[in-house]
């Protein structure tokens, strides 16, 4: 019997908030899902709640129930043109009300946790082999405390570094999954090359 399993990625996306009824991240996830990765890749698409009780419970159950290789969280920023590739994640600082009115108890991610949590993933070197392909992507290391930092620092605390988080534009031409999808697939995948050259 062949016991022979392709390797599982989580892909996330969140749902809707403010204006964005529809959310451009959960679009382009999807469509990502659609697409794929080939044979070797299987992935898993969550949506996650704009809500931060209900994303901490969606990381939990990604990490604890579906154990991936890696997760990759794509959010949405307002005002960029460009796609954001982020490093860190921040523990505390978050002060702005998610969906349900409500902020994180201390306005932290865990009590008692390191302020910050870099990626297994080096983002610096991603971005340089994605700018060579063409891409016009941006490495930061502030992911601007809301609930995609929050998220990101959850995961790769509970991951164990093994998670990713990419900003997307909100709205624009790349905003659009004709366009935005196959540019997230080919970023996906030199992370997953990358992570391949690992031991983890």
């Amino acid at each position: 019997m062949d016991s022979w399993k392709p390797e599982l990625i989580v892909v996330t996306g969140f749902g809707p908030f403010r204006q964005y009824l529809v959310n451009p991240s959960w679009e382009a996830v999807k469509g990502l899902e659609r697409m794929g990765f080939g044979a070797n890749i299987e992935i898993h698409a969550v949506e996650i709640p704009v809500c931060y009780s209900k994303a901490q419970q969606a990381i939990v159950d990604i990490w604890h129930n579906l154990k991936p290789k890696v997760a990759i969280h794509v959010g949405i920023a307002s005002g960029t043109k460009s796609i954001i590739l982020e490093q860190t994640g921040k523990n505390t600082g978050y002060k702005d009300r998610d969906v349900c009115g409500i902020c994180p108890a201390d306005n932290c991610c865990i009590p008692g946790g390191a302020e910050r949590l870099d990626s297994i993933i080096d983002m610096r070197s991603i971005s340089k082999r994605l700018k060579e392909l063409g891409l016009d992507v941006i490495y930061s290391r502030d992911a601007g405390r809301y609930l995609c930092d929050f998220v990101h620092y959850l995961s790769l605390h509970y991951g164990q570094r093994r998670a990713a988080l990419i900003h997307v534009p909100a709205c624009g031409s790349l905003a659009s999954p004709g366009i935005l999808v196959p540019q997230l697939q080919t970023i996906i995948q030199v992370m997953l090359c990358q992570l391949d050259t690992q031991t983890i």
